[in-house]
């Protein structure tokens, strides 16, 4: 068994009037509700799309299936280990962006010292509650989707010197194209979550 993560917007209207302590524990509350209908296993779940729950809370947050990671969190992991592999070769411009988009997301960062939550979302006294892996207040979403807006249209630049010097094939993230996906994926619940001007909050059961 690995570390999982489940990414979901939600309505910062709803979810930011608790106090920060009580946050998250709100939003698994809601996610876990049997009402939901989020946990028939039997169910078929189309990757790179949304799930929107049912119930009282259907129109408060939204779970976004992330494609080829089987909700695992070795996908944003790796991904963050080829860009460390990676990023010496990339243009400095992409360089420096890439490093503040995954750094605000899932990589530890050139220093190992990224933090993947905002204070202002769960109080300023660390360490974040369990199992949270990520939650940044619309403020904090929106600058991450203004970087991803920047970004995409040049990722494709950065496909050479992943295959040269990233690229291992067969495993987690080992291809330009599986890279690209998982922060294609990202930049889509950014740009959602940025466009309702709600927050993105990444947790683990």
């Amino acid at each position: 068994m690995g570390l999982d993560i489940t990414v979901m917007i939600a309505d910062w209207s709803w979810l930011g009037e608790a106090p920060p302590q009580d946050r998250s524990a709100r939003l698994r509350d809601a996610w876990y509700a049997d009402e939901t209908g989020l946990w028939d296993w039997a169910a078929t779940v189309p990757e790179g799309a949304w799930r929107w729950p049912r119930g009282a809370d259907a129109d408060r947050f939204c779970v976004y299936e992330f494609r080829r990671t089987a909700g695992s969190f070795k996908a944003h992991f790796w991904a963050g280990q080829r860009w460390d592999t990676v990023r010496g070769h990339a243009d400095p411009l992409l360089r420096a962006q890439l490093d503040a988009l995954l750094g605000g997301l899932v990589w530890t960062g050139a220093d190992g010292e990224a933090e993947h939550t905002d204070p202002a979302f769960l109080g300023a006294e660390p360490p974040a509650p369990y199992g949270v892996l990520l939650a940044r207040t619309p403020d904090g979403v929106r600058e991450l989707a203004a970087l991803w807006r920047r970004i995409g249209p040049r990722l494709g630049g950065l496909r050479a010197a992943f295959t040269e010097h990233a690229a291992e094939p067969d495993s987690w993230v080992g291809e330009f194209g599986e890279f690209a996906d998982l922060l294609d994926d990202w930049g889509r619940v950014l740009t959602e979550a940025d466009r309702r001007g709600w927050c993105v909050v990444g947790l683990s059961e």
